[in-house]
């Protein structure tokens, strides 16, 4: 299957000379939600602003669906919508008039239909003929969604959609991100929230200093680079621990109540059943013991701090 979104060696230098980008490469599926990580700075915003047609690239080609992104602007930028992360609203218009106006730009047939259906799945249908100036944040995030909707995009970006919108609001329009997946949107996710791109991405692609550094399906890369810990509760405190278990790298709480064990599940043997008998052998008895696995926050951390 073609990708929907082609991106091959793409470069970005600026004026004074930052490089923004260094010859990035990476296909986006159809119909998939992508999530675009990375530090402050390391180049998400302007990579989406060039694929958009907002920024013009240094070198490298983007192609949308099969067609270049320069030579076919028309044709590409219809086939997208960007959610952008600043917050420009046309304050005095309506969240249907906004709508209406930007179908119209894309010379997209008026369909009063439509722009309900999107109105509604955002809960703005109560407030279409409201001021923008009268809604709250999340209310005015949720029109930008509404806006980048109206022209029936095949690809949406979201560049930190629910920056700044409280917790139940940032629940609601994942719900949303979701249905657009299931009518077939394809979804690129920038977030600083990695809960997010935990929650929705299918993919995770990880960039930094200008430079894609890893692509990889979610569970995957969970699974891959995720590393499992081993809590064991003491029955009773321990001072240190016993020498015989130095060759298995044990932590210690400050309080001596617990030891914590680090192990990679992709290897032969996780060490656990030799560990275990190897505490009864030292004296060291447990009362209750857990296991937990790393979040996509410490994936993340661990492949920016290594790559810097």
């Amino acid at each position: 299957m073609q990708p929907v979104i082609s991106i091959t060696d793409l470069t970005k230098t600026y004026a004074g000379g930052f490089r923004a980008l260094k010859n990035v490469s990476l296909e986006i599926n159809r119909g998939e939600i992508f999530g675009l990580l990375g530090p402050n700075g390391a180049g998400k915003t302007t990579l989406i602003n060039i694929v958009c047609g907002i920024v013009t690239k240094t070198s490298g080609a983007v192609h949308i669906d099969g067609y270049d992104n320069v030579n076919d602007f028309r044709e590409t930028r219809s086939r997208i919508g960007l959610v952008p992360q600043e917050l420009p609203m046309e304050t005095f218009e309506t969240p249907a008039a906004v709508c209406r106006f930007s179908r119209g730009l894309f010379g997209k047939p008026e369909n009063p239909e439509h722009i309900e259906n999107v109105l509604r799945s955002l809960s703005l249908w109560d407030k279409r003929n409201e001021k923008n100036m009268m809604l709250s944040g999340g209310m005015k995030r949720r029109v930008l969604i509404a806006k980048a909707l109206a022209h029936e995009p095949e690809v949406l970006f979201l560049d930190e959609p629910t920056a700044g919108v409280d917790v139940e609001l940032r629940q609601d329009l994942w719900n949303v991100v979701r249905t657009l997946r299931e009518s077939g949107v394809t979804v690129i996710l920038t977030t600083h929230y990695i809960e997010e791109a935990e929650q929705l991405a299918d993919r995770i692609g990880v960039i930094n200093g200008g430079e894609i550094i890893i692509v990889q399906e979610k569970e995957r890369l969970m699974r891959e680079l995720g590393k499992k810990e081993l809590v064991l509760h003491l029955s009773d405190t321990l001072a240190e621990i016993p020498s015989q278990l130095a060759g298995y790298q044990l932590e210690i709480s400050e309080d001596g109540s617990e030891l914590t064990y680090h192990y990679d599940t992709q290897r032969e043997s996780t060490g656990i059943t030799s560990l275990l008998g190897e505490l009864s052998s030292a004296g060291v008895h447990f009362n209750d013991l857990n296991t937990s696995q790393s979040s996509l926050e410490e994936i993340f951390v661990g492949l920016v701090n290594k790559d810097a």
